[in-house]
């Protein structure tokens, strides 16, 4: 075995490891940083065979982490077997309806399927109730994924196929909505009732092929690891097989969604460095844009809020009562799972808080790691109180890049529209945290997650509560080496440290030295999963 490295990164190198912020190179060995240095240091580890890059005026960065994805899903949803309209693609209201016309015209009896509806971006958007979706798909599948992944629309051939009629019963922490006289309208609320329509998109056969686009599409945007927080154990053959051909360039780290028998497919930490089975998800509420997050304070009444059908006063409410998320949190916890739980409005963060407070009563675990998952509305006196129980938060910052206008001026007013996603109270609070994008609701663009956190700057161009940015360090390390943590793997990757893996990104320019508004649209030159390079942002 050689004693040099396989490559060698020289140039400026941000390492977020507090013992040494920064260095001139990195080396790597069998995957692995084998040193960090000068670049005098470094002389001892390049021999006749290390490839040796010189990055530049670039910067290398750990690896970046998405803490809250969906890997496996959006996999599907972006796939040529789903139609793309979500806002940040079609705008257009009209260009939305031709799209969904086009694609019952060109699939026929395969059924169509397209993901992205959000009546708050695209104004003008047709009411979709089961008469017009019936109307636009009368003899052939029709299903319509909103952007929030919260809420889909099917039509009467879609029902049939899928066996939902009136007596359908409403999946736990789910819904199925309905007329007056109880029949279908069309709408399936919540994720036991939305994935199976929307999965069935979804061809084994193809699915490799799927999976191999999502990874690229991770690694273009300078990412190696990324958590699935909806994790199907029916993908786990699939995942499990492309993991042992090597066919993976994102490590993934699972969270099984929670489901009516409250047992899991693994055990807490099971499987390799690649993909390891993490926790177990919980959906407390559901979506700002359509309506059902648990608030204590309500809604306003706006054109904003008549257009996503919120009824005036309307508070939202909770996917589940206190008991049974207590019974849920009960069935897992004390068998060593990890638990996030997807909350956004304050009324449903009191509750969980609650149940995570007499959960860790009654089995304490010193280092459990419960995340709350979003937090729009969390309130400071919150943040304390899961600083206290050791609850950590990710939080959707990209939200204020899209919807921060309406936010304000559309759903809550400023009071509470424009401190959403106070990433600054919970660092402030002494609160590790992480940014996320919740892809395919919004793309996976963590560098903009940083420039976000830092400016908080809306669609208008307004800073939405300044007192609530982030330093660009602080938001750096919310996106390697603290949502590295969240995933337990902090040991393994998110900064650049001898022993751990050698995942890494090549950016353009250092982002501490560019305008914070420019972050965003920094160059990923190359990125690196255990010092191959999986992506060349030059070729």
């Amino acid at each position: 075995m050689s004693s040099y490295a396989d490559l060698v990164l020289v140039g400026t190198v941000l390492t977020v490891d507090a013992s040494r912020p920064t260095a001139e190179g990195v080396a790597v060995r069998d995957g692995r940083i084998c040193a960090v240095g000068t670049r005098a240091e470094l002389d001892s580890e390049i021999g006749p065979s290390t490839h040796v890059v010189d990055v530049g005026d670039g910067c290398v960065m750990p690896g970046l982490v998405e803490a809250h994805g969906h890997p496996l899903m959006e996999a599907v949803v972006l796939s040529d077997r789903m139609v793309d309209i979500r806002p940040v693609t079609v705008r257009d209201a009209d260009a939305v309806v031709a799209a969904v016309r086009d694609e019952v015209g060109r699939r026929g009896d395969d059924g169509a399927f397209l993901s992205g509806w959000d009546a708050l971006l695209q104004k003008g958007l047709p009411e979709p109730t089961l008469a017009w979706l019936d109307s636009v798909a009368p003899d052939t599948p029709l299903v319509i994924l909103h952007n929030s992944g919260h809420l889909a629309f099917f039509n009467s051939v879609a029902a049939r196929l899928h066996g939902l009629d009136r007596n359908t019963p409403d999946p736990k922490g789910a819904a199925y909505g309905r007329e007056a006289n109880g029949e279908l309208d069309g709408t399936a609320r919540e994720t036991a009732a939305v994935f199976p329509l929307v999965s069935s998109a979804m061809n084994a056969g193809s699915y490799p092929k799927m999976l191999a686009e999502e990874c690229a599409r991770l690694n273009r945007a300078g990412l190696t690891t990324c958590s699935e927080m909806a994790y199907d154990p029916k993908f786990g053959p699939l995942v499990e097989a492309l993991n042992a051909q090597g066919a993976l360039t994102v490590r993934l780290r699972t969270y099984e969604m929670s489901n009516p028998t409250m047992t899991a497919r693994s055990t807490p930490g099971a499987g390799d460095d690649m993909v390891r089975a993490t926790g177990i998800k919980i959906w407390v509420d559901g979506s700002p844009w359509i309506g059902n997050i648990d608030l204590t304070f309500p809604y306003l009444d706006t054109d904003a809020t008549a257009a996503i059908g919120v009824e005036p006063g309307s508070c939202g409410h909770a996917n589940y009562t206190r008991e049974q998320l207590t019974e849920i949190v009960d069935a897992y916890f004390p068998l060593g799972w990890p638990l996030a739980c997807h909350v956004m409005g304050d009324n449903g963060i009191d509750t969980i808080l609650d149940v995570y407070d007499s959960v860790l009563t009654r089995h304490p675990r010193p280092d459990h790691r419960l995340r709350l998952e979003h937090v729009g509305a969390i309130r400071d006196d919150q943040i304390a109180r899961a600083v206290s129980l050791g609850v950590t938060c990710s939080l959707f910052v990209d939200q204020i890049h899209y919807w921060g206008d309406v936010l304000v001026d559309g759903l809550f007013g400023p009071e509470h529209g424009s401190r959403w996603m106070p990433a600054g109270s919970a660092v402030a609070a002494g609160m590790r945290v992480s940014l996320h994008n919740d892809p395919p609701v919004t793309p996976e663009e963590p560098l903009r997650n940083i420039a976000v956190a830092v400016t908080r700057t809306t669609p208008n161009g307004h800073v939405s509560g300044p007192e609530q940015r982030l330093t660009v360090e602080q938001a750096i390390r919310a996106q390697t080496i603290d949502a590295a943590w969240q995933l337990f793997s902090e040991n393994e990757i998110g900064s650049i440290e001898v022993g751990k893996y050698a995942d890494f990104v090549v950016l353009s320019a250092d982002p501490r030295t560019v305008p914070p508004e420019d972050i965003a649209d920094l160059d990923v030159r190359a990125t690196y999963l255990a010092g191959t390079r999986v992506f060349d942002g030059s070729a």
